[in-house]
């Protein structure tokens, strides 16, 4: 199997109806957005990896964000069980291209709920949001799935943003990267944490090497990032941003990187 395989999915024409929790609605070019997903999906091809895509959900708003359907460690995909209910019927399809792959599957059970969206991985650790979408239940049954991969699973409160990789991702090297203003408790990295300057700037997608994909609506923040030594590669994601999507949700890495 390819090593940098990531799952995406078409956005709906009602992506304008999905939930926002954090910032106000504002009208979605639904077009744009379509021409914005295909740029992204562009930019995961240049970088060396495949996609392969998830059958599309044109009655579900918020399809477009596939990540928030898993968590994949290893050979294993936790199936999730999304916080809203108008959100749960995403995940039939998502398991599926999952399942074809060759993973093994588990599910988030009742009253466990889980996005994907609230898991960051890195070096061993699993750190998940605790906050609207994702509940204790969840956090203890993840860990409980995890185990047997040595895993590290710690809960984050998060009251400031929808998901925890709204507020945080990490880089290549293991520092975690968050705009301060949305970030609960830092001090979760200490001595790991790198501050940016703009809300953007957190969302970082690992695509191998030193190489890494953001937004390009942070600007300073990709500058940060290159005279870190990392190769930054810039999407225009607007369509999305207005729906509180960022990088990461957009896709599943299933193989290749952590993240």
């Amino acid at each position: 199997m390819d090593s940098r395989h990531a799952l995406v999915r078409r956005p709906s024409s009602r992506l304008g109806d999905g939930l926002v929790t954090h910032i106000e609605r504002s009208e979605v070019d639904i077009e744009l957005a379509r021409c914005q997903w295909e740029a992204y999906v562009d930019a995961l091809h240049a970088a060396g990896w495949t996609t392969t895509e998830v059958a599309p959900a044109d009655e579900l708003p918020d399809a477009v964000f596939v990540e928030d359907t898993m968590v994949v460690l290893g050979d294993l995909a936790v199936i999730a069980r999304p916080g809203a209910d108008e959100r749960r019927g995403e995940t039939e399809a998502a398991e599926a291209a999952v399942r074809a792959h060759g993973y093994r599957v588990a599910h988030i059970e009742a009253p466990g709920t889980l996005d994907g969206g609230d898991v960051l991985k890195h070096g061993g650790t699993v750190w998940v949001g605790l906050g609207g979408r994702t509940n204790q239940a969840g956090v203890d049954q993840l860990r409980e799935l995890l185990a047997p991969s040595g895993a590290e699973v710690v809960g984050v409160p998060i009251e400031k943003v929808l998901h925890l990789k709204s507020a945080v991702t990490a880089l290549p090297d293991g520092t975690v990267v968050g705009h301060l203003p949305l970030v609960d408790d830092p001090d979760v990295w200490a001595g790991h944490f790198l501050a940016v300057p703009e809300e953007s700037g957190a969302h970082v997608v690992l695509l191998g090497g030193s190489t890494v994909l953001m937004a390009s609506s942070a600007p300073a923040s990709a500058a940060l990032f290159r005279d870190r030594g990392l190769d930054v590669v810039t999407v225009d994601i607007s369509e999305f941003e207005k729906m509180e999507g960022c990088v990461t949700c957009l896709s599943v890495r299933l193989r290749g990187v952590p993240g």
